[in-house]
């Protein structure tokens, strides 16, 4: 029978109040590998009201008892007993590899260190008054209150706890929407949480089938407890949770797509880029390494292209694809929807037809799978090169000059992140300043990030804001005014 995944309010494992649920199917063989609650209206207003109830005590706990938990969590999260968990139910869920899994404990242990570390940036100052001789200000970051999370599936254990790590070491609470495709995997989470020692309703979770999400998010955005939105998913569905959130002006923050571009210069170690490349192109099949970072434009000057191209072939053909449910060890494997690898074949086949050449790759499908594509001569105006494809891609644009290179990897409406290859690191700091992402490496893949920095995109159809504790509280001022006061006429005479 297939396991059941139910809702959590309150501190409470629940079925739905309607009692719906919906089938979990492994997104390869498509078997049915689980089954979920699927939350209700009223059980959405349920777990916004607990959390709303537990944010009366939680954002008064001491910064070192929310520390605590976090450090508690991240050495749950990385027992044998977890790792073993994880890989199962993401295999399962996700058809994911078992490197992809471990990647996905090591990075959201590390954020579980890093977020409990936060709790140092949550301090104020007293200063005096500008405007009020002998007046003393206090300004403070409190938090705002009840925060609603939206994670998906790609990464669903790092960008589960990338969504509500900050908001809950800030003192928020949290109502949790997982993917519907990851509802267990994503429980997870909840679970590790909950034996760490997080209170009742503080985190609240809500899977909720593929029909329902729409009306239901809107609901609890709605929501008059809840202060802030976060979401991590396409730039479709990211603009529809922005005017939801417009509607009654709260403050979201969005991580949408990526089409990370690599500048590899005509003084590059080819062989360490070559390797950087391919890494960043192929990690979770190129289905988005963390938060949409996959490397999926090189943009490289003719003095090393065809090494650089000849290099990246032979790593491509040399990388062995298949069904990550039967054998794990695969490092690409199936892409998550079959309507995704036709999208990526559209693609390439449109590029081919406006003067884009395949290197390698067989432009072909079998079911979700498809074999790592490398493309030579894209340019900007071609859908492959202006739309993420989220799959085992690579397209190169050839340029001669820096200046040519620098203008070629912004002309995008994406803006995550980027790298540099070359052998003078001060030209690779200069350029990396030039090229609009929020975080450029030079000499390493596109998809590296720091967890204290916060990554997220310039604007666009990146999204915008970053997932920082001071993102999730405000600052507030008391004014402590002196005694005696004058107040000027004619109020008083």
């Amino acid at each position: 029978m297939a396991p059941l995944t139910q809702l959590y309010i309150n501190g409470n494992y629940v079925p739905s109040s309607s009692g719906e649920t919906f089938e979990v199917r492994n997104p390869f063989s498509g078997d049915v590998v689980g089954i979920s609650a699927s939350a209700a209206s009223a059980d959405c207003k349920a777990a916004v009201d607990a959390a709303q109830q537990a944010f009366k005590t939680w954002e008064y706990t001491s910064h070192n008892d929310r520390r605590d938990i976090f450090l508690r969590a991240a050495d749950l999260l990385s027992s044998d007993k977890y790792r073993a968990k994880i890989t199962q139910t993401m295999a399962e869920e996700a058809a994911a590899a078992a490197y992809w899994s471990m990647t996905n404990v090591i990075g959201s242990t590390g954020l579980f260190r890093t977020q409990a570390g936060m709790v140092e940036r949550l301090k104020g100052e007293i200063f005096p008054s500008g405007t009020l001789p002998g007046a003393q200000v206090i300004s403070e970051r409190r938090p705002m209150g009840v925060v609603f999370c939206i994670a998906p599936w790609n990464a669903p254990i790092t960008l589960t706890v990338r969504a509500i790590a900050s908001p809950l070491i800030a003192g928020n609470t949290v109502v949790l929407k997982p993917s519907e495709t990851t509802p267990r995997t994503q429980a997870i989470v909840v679970e590790i949480l909950e034996e760490a020692g997080l209170p009742a309703g503080v985190l609240n979770y809500l899977p909720m089938s593929r029909e329902t999400a729409p009306g239901l998010t809107a609901e609890i955005i709605a929501n008059p407890f809840v202060r802030n939105v976060n979401f991590t998913g396409s730039d479709r569905v990211g603009k529809i949770i922005a005017m939801e959130a417009a509607k009654y002006l709260k403050p979201c923050i969005l991580e949408l797509g990526g089409k990370s571009p690599a500048v590899v210069l005509n003084d590059a170690d080819v062989s360490e880029a070559a390797k950087g490349l391919v890494f960043g192109a192929l990690a979770n099949s190129g289905q988005a390494c963390f938060i949409c970072m996959s490397t999926e434009r090189v943009v490289v000057q003719s003095g090393v292209a065809d090494g650089l191209i000849s290099e990246i072939k032979t790593l491509f053909e040399a990388i062995k694809v298949g069904d990550t449910s039967v054998d794990k060890s695969f490092p690409v494997g199936a892409l998550f929807l079959e309507s995704s690898a036709d999208n990526i074949i559209n693609m390439i086949k449109e590029a081919q037809a406006d003067g884009a050449e395949v290197i390698t790759g067989d432009v072909n499908r079998k079911k979700s799978l498809l074999v790592p594509h490398l493309i030579k001569n894209v340019k900007p105006g071609m859908r492959i090169w202006d739309r993420e494809t989220f799959g085992p891609v690579i397209v190169f644009s050839i340029v001669e000059t820096v200046d040519e290179a620098v203008d070629t990897a912004n002309a995008s409406d994406y803006s995550l992140a980027a790298s540099v290859w070359t052998r003078d690191i001060y030209v690779g700091q200069g350029i990396a300043r030039r090229i609009r992402a929020g975080c450029t490496s030079v000499n390493g893949p596109t998809v590296h990030s720091e967890p204290a920095d916060g990554l997220l995109g310039l604007g666009g159809a990146s999204g915008y804001g970053r997932f920082h504790v001071e993102n999730f509280t405000d600052r507030r001022s008391t004014v402590i005014h002196p005694p005696g006061r004058k107040y000027p006429p004619p109020f008083f005479t």
